[in-house]
């Protein structure tokens, strides 16, 4: 989910738009022409989600890779049922900004900002668009936490992978984190703004760790 102020692109929205999320059908490069495009999902939240999917491939290959840590095969499932579950929420939250985008340009069109019923409906798409950046901000908290376990158990050559992985999860917490003030309209004391701070930090310290011990 983008951030309200974004501006609302002229290019035609439809149905036929907000069907065609399915990202894992598209080459790579056809993914990022669809992330550089104009202003249609995916965006910044589809962005964070995948890259959390990438740091749980990570943390699955580092486990994978050590034959002798008891624990990995454990490892490499859950992070395996992460990356899952992000690259869900990477489709989920571009059905989400292109809804809402609809939402938005329907009000610019009618001339109806400052409706009360409309804008309270707008709001509301936001709010619920705000949860979805919200699990893509604690899945990254999770996966940070399962390399930082990989960093620990794993063979040594391994060891900067799990840290870049612990890098990746910090930088998609920290992407969720501020999609999810966005679209709460910056309400500091929203218990699920608290929330997703918390994972970006919680990502960010592992991150801090496995990078400083990597030195």
């Amino acid at each position: 989910m983008r951030a309200k102020s974004r501006k609302v692109p002229t290019a035609a929205v439809n149905s036929t738009t907000l069907a065609a999320n399915d990202y894992l059908e598209l080459r790579l490069n056809e993914l990022l022409d669809r992330i550089s495009a104009d202003g249609l999902a995916p965006g910044g939240g589809s962005a964070a989600a995948l890259t959390v999917a990438f740091a749980a491939r990570l943390v699955a290959m580092v486990a994978r890779c050590s034959t002798d840590w008891d624990d990995a095969p454990g490892v490499a499932a859950q992070a395996t049922a992460i990356s899952e579950r992000a690259i869900a929420l990477a489709q989920s939250d571009g059905r989400a900004w292109d809804a809402a985008l609809l939402a938005l340009r329907d009000a610019e069109a009618t001339e109806t900002r400052g409706d009360a019923k409309r804008d309270f409906a707008l709001e509301r798409k936001l709010e619920a668009a705000a949860a979805v950046p919200l699990e893509i901000a604690s899945l990254a908290a999770d996966i940070a936490a399962l390399a930082a376990i990989a960093g620990e158990s794993c063979e040594a050559t391994y060891r900067a992978d799990a840290a870049a992985a612990a890098a990746l999860a910090a930088g998609g917490a920290a992407a969720a984190a501020h999609l999810v003030r966005v679209n709460l309209g910056i309400r500091a004391a929203d218990p699920r703004l608290t929330h997703a701070l918390g994972s970006e930090q919680a990502a960010r310290d592992v991150a801090d760790r496995l990078g400083d011990a990597a030195r």
